[in-house]
């Protein structure tokens, strides 16, 4: 069954091609196109165009449906170009001439459109909920090892003093960027398209503030036209915040796999989350925080797919939109899937904490004489001329007192903010 049917028959290999990988990517869609077409019934009704009857009937066969998702047994047949169609086709199937009344006054191109909006919306507040977990034990690790010092970089070289609680923490508060992204997404998507029709609106009295209301959405897209018109740009706004979780986890897993090596040690792992070589007995690879790495900088690259399909398309809906699905829908399992994983590994995580015992790290508390010095009367720039010159001498010595106090410093790593802030944003 097609809902556009018009009595002849497509050909196969053009049927195969447009309908795509439709059929396995709306089973994700099914919970939402159903319950958008639960409060498109009410709606109907409420304007006179279903009887009392007709709705009852209807909400019937949808709770069915809506059961039957739950429980894992809904499925689309090959018949079937999509979950609308197969929606459909089981409540005339159920119903009759009643089941035929659920297209009236839409179109598949808003029934997809609501259906999108619910569903992306339900997986940022997953994909939150999974950050939050991460941020928890991040947090959690800051607070175990805030004493741990360890040295800070630029330019890949030592640089200054740091700690493995300010390391831990900063990934914290970087995914409070990340949570920002999203919830920018998550504004776009609470936006009612139902209604809209193909994109022009209907002859039909809809009430689209009461759908609006019934779906829990926050806001009404109200042009017609601009609701087709966040086809593609919803998905672009999304795959920016994923990129941007994306980002802070591979460089999180880039540093996990750089303090891993034999030639840092700052980090291990327990041998059974570690993998081993065919010739190299000694080997403990970090293969897992290399597959992070590499899922993460692959979905990095999501919102240019999203550009590339959906860039000067003229107004009103394009058959392209439907690769969209293709893009999105494995990315946000992936984003998803590294989340978990990158929390398990976290909490095996150990900690060297004797890593400043090696007087290859003794040039880091240069800056730490240097304010010595200023402290005690001296200029800046003559305190850096004379510590420079004690190392290029020889009679440089580490004072490795640290003393810092400021917040957001490896004395004063202020948590509590960080924390109240993720709350807020969250």
């Amino acid at each position: 069954m097609k809902l556009w049917d018009k009595g002849y028959h497509i050909n196969n290999l053009v049927e195969k091609f447009t309908v795509g990988q439709d059929r396995i990517l709306d089973l994700k869609l099914a919970r939402f196109d159903i319950l958008g077409s639960m409060a498109h019934a009410e709606m109907l009704h409420k304007t006179g165009l279903l009887t009392d009857e007709e709705l009852e009937n209807i909400l019937a066969v949808l709770h069915k449906l809506l059961q039957q998702v739950e429980a894992g047994t809904f499925s689309i047949g090959d018949a079937f170009e999509d979950v609308h169609s197969q929606v459909e086709y089981i409540l005339t199937q159920e119903l009759g001439e009643t089941g035929k009344k659920i297209h009236t006054a839409r179109s598949r191109n808003d029934q997809v459109l609501v259906d999108l909006h619910l569903f992306f919306k339900s997986e940022i507040e997953e994909i939150k909920q999974l950050i939050a977990l991460l941020f928890d034990t991040l947090i959690e690790l800051a607070q175990q090892y805030s004493h741990v010092i360890m040295p800070g970089y630029t330019h890949t070289q030592v640089a200054m003093p740091s700690s493995f609680g300010l390391w831990f923490s900063a990934y914290a508060e970087s995914l409070i960027d990340d949570v920002i992204l999203l919830n920018a997404a998550y504004e776009i998507a609470d936006q009612n398209p139902l209604g809209s029709a193909a994109g022009y609106g209907s002859s039909f009295p809809v009430d689209r503030d009461f759908t609006t209301g019934k779906l829990g959405f926050k806001h009404l897209k109200v042009s017609s036209v601009a609701a087709q018109m966040s086809r593609g740009k919803l998905e672009k706004s999304l795959a920016f915040a994923v990129a941007s979780v994306a980002g802070t986890l591979s460089k999180l897993a880039n540093d996990v796999i750089l303090f891993m090596s034999q030639n840092f040690g700052f980090v291990g792992f327990p041998d059974e989350l570690t993998t081993g070589s065919s010739i190299m007995p000694h080997k403990k690879n970090p293969d897992v925080f290399e597959l992070i790495r590499a899922k993460a900088n692959r979905l990095q690259a999501l919102p240019n797919d999203i550009l590339l399909i959906t860039n000067n398309l003229t107004t009103g809906y394009h058959r392209d939109f439907q690769l969209l699905k293709e893009i999105m829908f494995p990315a946000l399992d992936e984003l998803k899937e590294i989340l978990e994983v990158t929390r398990f590994m976290l909490t095996h995580i150990r900690v060297n904490e004797n890593i400043m015992d090696n007087p290859l790290y003794d040039s880091i508390y240069s800056v730490e004489l240097v304010n010595r010095l200023v402290r005690e009367g001296m200029s800046f720039r003559d305190a850096y001329r004379e510590t420079a010159k004690r190392i290029k001498e020889g009679t440089y010595e580490p004072p490795k007192e640290l003393n810092h106090t400021h917040k957001g410093s490896i004395g004063n790593l202020a948590l509590d903010d960080i924390q109240s802030k993720f709350r807020h944003y969250f």
